[in-house]
């Protein structure tokens, strides 16, 4: 015959009165003995954290006392008094802020000299960067002159506004937009107003004259920086840009560096000035193996004539 014991014991946890089957439990259920067992390791965590901290105290202060009242310490000392590491007591000593005495191989550093270094220091001047307070708008554009000059819709400037942080701010309830920061970025996508060029092409006009698909035309006209507007949803290119980087239009009267002519005269490297091609939009030829950049394009770039 078989019988279960039933002890009525009150739970370590959270001290409600429980029926147990055996004598050696101690918590009345599964959660309780988790969050015992979980409240049991932090405290011996601590405990241990607590220990080695004591450790530690009792090391710094026994060697502090060791050298409390000497009157000349080694590098070593030296360094564990201020708090730094030896090689910026070295450093210290090599600039003559400290003085020491060198004796086979040993340096000694006099306490006194320590206290003196305190006593001449020279008021402190904090290295810290000045911030540099944000340049105010001066010049600006409206959402309206953006409209009419590039030819694009007012959510698709918004938009760009915000992808590329453009500076914005509010006058009498109207948004104005940084001229600056507008124009760069139309120019860095070879958006072009220029009233010297007058024919272009569109992507359909290209395809029907040349065969290409619209991703070689694409690539094509990124990589040529052929210049570029808008005329509502569509994008238009240069008709004399685009033909003669085709190599079916031979450019009038214009003379162009070479590469290596370009990088010595402006003391460019290679990436440098293909980045100045690039975005600033600068014309350039390709003949065979070789690229050639607009001269009186790159000379204005670099030469800018100035206006009294």
């Amino acid at each position: 015959m078989s019988s279960k014991m039933e002890i009525s014991k009150v739970c370590e946890c959270c001290g409600n009165t429980f029926i147990a089957q055996k004598t050696t439990t101690r918590y009345c259920s599964h959660k309780c003995n988790s969050k015992a067992y979980k409240q049991g390791k932090r405290e011996f965590k601590m405990v241990a954290i607590n220990y080695s901290t004591m450790q530690e105290i009792e090391r710094i202060s026994d060697k502090y006392e060791k050298i409390k009242d000497k009157e000349y310490l080694s590098v070593s000392e030296t360094a564990f008094l201020l708090g730094i590491e030896r090689t910026t007591v070295y450093r210290y000593l090599h600039k003559g802020t400290l003085k020491a005495v060198q004796t086979n191989g040993k340096s000694f550093i006099r306490r006194s000299d320590i206290d003196e270094m305190f006593d001449n220091a020279e008021e402190y001047e904090s290295k810290a960067k000045p911030t540099k307070e944000p340049k105010p708008l001066t010049e600006l554009y409206t959402v309206a002159e953006i409209k009419e000059k590039f030819n694009i819709k007012e959510s698709w400037l918004y938009k760009i506004a915000r992808e590329n942080n453009i500076p914005k701010t509010l006058i009498r309830g109207k948004s104005y937009f940084s001229k600056e920061h507008i124009d760069k970025y139309f120019e860095k996508k070879g958006f072009n107003e220029s009233q010297d060029i007058k024919e272009w092409y569109s992507v359909e006009d290209i395809q029907e004259k040349y065969n290409l698909s619209t991703a070689a035309i694409y690539s094509f006209v990124s990589e040529q920086n052929i210049p570029r507007k808008k005329d509502g949803r569509k994008v238009l290119y240069s008709k004399k840009d685009f033909d003669i980087a085709k190599g079916y239009e031979q450019p009038q009267e214009v003379e162009y560096y070479s590469t290596e002519k370009a990088m010595e005269k402006y003391n460019l490297t290679r990436d440098a000035l293909y980045h100045y091609v690039k975005y600033h939009n600068i014309p350039k030829i390709k003949e065979g193996r070789y690229v050639k950049i607009s001269k009186p394009d790159l000379d204005k770039l670099f030469n800018p004539q100035i206006i009294l």
